[in-house]
Formats: C-alpha cells, sequence, structure tokens
C-alpha cells in the first residue's frame, strides 16, 4: 500500500511561480537532468518536424528543449499551477500545454510520433493504464521515451536517504519507494501494454557545476535512474 506522506504530486504546483527563477535547489536539479536525458534520446530519434507528447511536463522545462528541436510539442500535467507557468513562460512559443493525467490522456488515437515521460512512471496511480495510453495515443511505429527509479535498496538510500532526507535536492515525500519500478517490471508491462521494449541504460550524476548543482549524464549501471526507449508496434 502506498504511504499516504509519499509521493507529494502538490510541491510542483506549490513551486510553481519560481519554475523558472532558478533560485529553488530541488528545481534546477530537474532542470539540469534535461540535458543528460537528450543527449542520450538524441540518438533514438529525430525530432524535427515530429508531434511529441511531454507526458507529466510540470512547468516545461523538457517540453522547451524539444521545441528548440524543432517538434510540434504537447505537454500535459495534472498541475494546474505549474502547467500556468509553463504556459506563461512559452508564450512566445508554440507549446501547447493541457492540464490533465497520463491514465486518461484527452487526445486522439494515434496522435503523437513520440511520447516523452521522465521523471513520471514512478508516481502514476496506474502503471498499466498509462502505458496502456501511450500506446494508444502513438502512431504505429512511433517511440516512448522514458525514465524512471529501480526499486530496491540502493535506490531508495540515494533519492529518499541522501537526495530527500540528507542533502535536500528533493522535497521530503516526493517519491515513495514501494512505487519505483524494476526494469524487468517495465519491460513486461510495455509488452502487455502493446509496446517493443528496446535496450536501457543508467542515469545519474557526473559531476557538479559552478553553482554546486550536481550535473547529470548516462551511467552504465541501472542501480537507480534509469532509461530507454519502447516502440508500438501496432499497424
Amino acid at each position: 500500500m502506498t504511504n499516504r506522506q509519499r509521493n507529494n504530486l502538490d510541491i510542483y504546483d506549490d513551486v510553481a511561480a519560481r519554475w523558472w527563477s532558478d533560485d529553488i535547489r530541488w528545481v534546477r536539479t530537474l532542470k539540469n537532468m534535461v540535458p543528460a536525458r537528450l543527449r542520450y534520446f538524441d540518438k533514438l530519434t529525430e525530432w524535427q518536424g515530429k508531434a511529441v507528447l511531454d507526458l507529466g511536463c510540470a512547468g516545461g522545462f523538457m517540453a522547451e528543449a524539444i521545441d528548440d528541436r524543432g517538434a510540434d510539442v504537447t505537454g500535459i500535467d495534472p498541475a494546474k499551477d505549474a502547467i500556468a507557468a509553463a504556459r506563461a513562460h512559452a508564450q512566445d512559443r508554440n507549446i501547447t500545454y493541457d492540464v490533465g493525467v497520463g491514465e486518461a490522456l484527452p487526445y486522439a488515437d494515434a496522435s503523437f510520433d513520440i511520447v516523452v515521460c521522465v521523471d513520471v512512471l514512478e508516481h502514476v496511480a496506474d502503471l498499466p493504464k498509462v502505458l496502456s495510453e501511450v500506446c494508444r495515443v502513438l502512431k504505429p511505429g512511433g517511440i516512448f521515451l522514458y525514465d524512471t527509479i529501480n526499486r530496491n535498496p540502493i535506490a531508495k538510500l540515494a533519492t529518499i536517504t541522501v537526495a530527500e532526507d540528507m542533502l535536500g535536492l528533493l522535497p521530503k515525500g516526493t517519491h515513495d519507494p514501494d512505487m519505483f519500478i524494476k526494469p524487468h517490471e517495465l519491460a513486461a508491462a510495455m509488452i502487455k501494454a502493446g509496446l517493443k521494449p528496446n535496450r536501457q541504460t543508467g542515469l545519474g550524476p557526473r559531476g557538479i557545476n559552478r553553482r554546486f548543482d550536481l550535473v547529470f549524464g548516462q551511467l552504465p549501471l541501472k542501480s537507480v535512474i534509469y532509461m530507454g526507449s519502447a516502440q508500438n508496434e501496432s499497424q
């Protein structure tokens, strides 16, 4: 059973007004993860002219980075204030932002070439339903790009004890370790949803910047955060 004091999704609305200010350390940490994710995702797909859904977009860090690559971007998130912040920051961009959840995406079948879902799957109420919806809104041959957190003692130590409780890299209560997902479990769930999983790789800290914030990159181990892709092979 999920601990009700964990998996606190209110944190995104709580800081929405300052999402793009760069004065909140944990929000900067999320922003700093975007380049590492895209260095990997760029190897797996072309963005130019593609219809892309950023599922769980929060205040729009990933959505704007993908927009910079020439994609036609739609972002969706249940955090209404975060969506408002994303819209305000992207007022000169052609990005569509919607309020909604992954279990019930308000889009027609085969609407997107790519669905990006980062820092989200470990938070959702119904993982099989979210993956089913991802497959539904993807075009045949479309690609699902994701990252999430592994479920094991090392990941719990790194994300809860160290990142939340000791270093304050994330607000306390951000994650529920019982909701973390082992790589083979996610692969099996994707197959059941109609997606063909591809290889996975690790993601994690590779250094620090001038503000003493973590800088992220691809890692060989999937012990804590891992990322990967899957294909919609329906015809």
